[in-house]
């Protein structure tokens, strides 16, 4: 049986997931190689279409009071009714530059942070650039989300909305009352968090910070067993979420692969950063090319030191 080869659209798709080397050599090995790859990799998956009209009934736009914004060279702050101010950090010099942004978000409550889905469905392979969802969603702030379409595994809730219910790793739950707590996918259902008031999961990983200290061993923890996607160590570039407190919640993207400009941090160094800006609980997201925080329209972030943003699945977000 002759088996096709993989479109140029094909092989971008493979090569921005990062998993060129694994999934290429199945493809290059023929037959029924390559159509795996393709299929699991490349080819959409769409389960749920208009996934916004699946979402809780919770609106907290709706009674949001004016926005007023001013920028300066290295931060930008909003005042409505959440409040978001970012801060670029750098740090090092020469080719141990780190290059970093916080977003330090004050909620009203928990569902003020909001989810979106790439073209508004649920499924695997689905992607489009972060700002591409967040512009869609009228986002004023956004980042990359846990990048969920990659894998057919996870617990997935999304604003009160459980889509996936698959445990297979340590998760992250954001409640209705604004607070973050890790859990163990494996021993709930997607059900029971949502009747315990869980909003949104997230399933990536490692938790980073709990209880206020940076958690041991996240050096060797691999996130996945799937092909091209074993190790997340080293000097990358980073995306993740804390919780200084009930409804004050902090974001951090380091960009990183950019020598002179940032050379992205390890995982205990991510979690330094999140201890220093008093995090107690923090949970590390899509990283790599993903690692994206945009605000007011534009990127905030500089992914991989040249604004060159990577597909996604998913983005966490605030509301205009």
């Amino acid at each position: 049986m002759n088996t096709p080869e993989p479109t140029d659209q094909a092989r971008r798709k493979l090569s921005r997931r990062g998993v060129l080397g694994g999934a290429l050599a199945l493809v290059a090995a023929g037959g029924g190689g390559t159509a795996w790859a393709l299929d699991r990799f490349v080819i959409e998956h769409p389960e749920v279409t208009n996934a916004s009209s699946q979402w809780s009934s919770d609106d907290p736009t709706s009674t949001a009071a004016s926005t007023t914004s001013s920028a300066t060279a290295n931060s930008v702050s909003t005042t409505s009714a959440t409040d978001v101010s970012i801060k670029k950090v750098v740090t090092g010099s020469g080719s141990d530059t780190v290059t970093y942004y916080v977003a330090d978000l004050q909620l009203r409550a928990g569902s003020d942070l909001r989810a979106a889905f790439a073209q508004d469905t649920f499924g695997e392979n689905i992607i489009e650039f972060t700002s591409a969802i967040a512009k869609a969603n009228n986002a004023r702030w956004a980042i990359n989300g846990d990048y969920y379409g990659f894998r057919d595994t996870g617990i997935v809730i999304r604003n009160g909305t459980a889509f996936r219910d698959k445990g297979a790793r340590q998760g992250l739950a954001f409640y209705r009352d604004g607070t973050m707590a890790l859990f163990d996918e494996t021993a709930t259902k997607a059900a029971t968090l949502v009747d315990d008031g869980v909003w949104h999961t997230l399933s990536f990983g490692p938790g980073i910070v709990a209880d206020g200290h940076v958690v041991s061993g996240i050096d060797s923890i691999e996130v996945d067993t799937n092909v091209g996607n074993h190790s997340i160590q080293g000097d990358q570039p980073r995306t993740g979420i804390g919780m200084i407190s009930a409804n004050h919640l902090v974001a951090v993207v380091a960009d990183g692969r950019a020598t002179g400009y940032s050379k992205g941090v390890t995982m205990t160094e991510f979690a330094t950063i999140f201890t220093g800006l008093g995090a107690q609980v923090a949970y590390n997201l899509d990283g790599g090319g993903s690692s994206v925080m945009y605000f007011a329209g534009a990127l905030a972030s500089n992914p991989l030191g040249k604004a060159q943003e990577r597909g996604t699945s998913d983005i966490l977000y605030l509301g205009a």
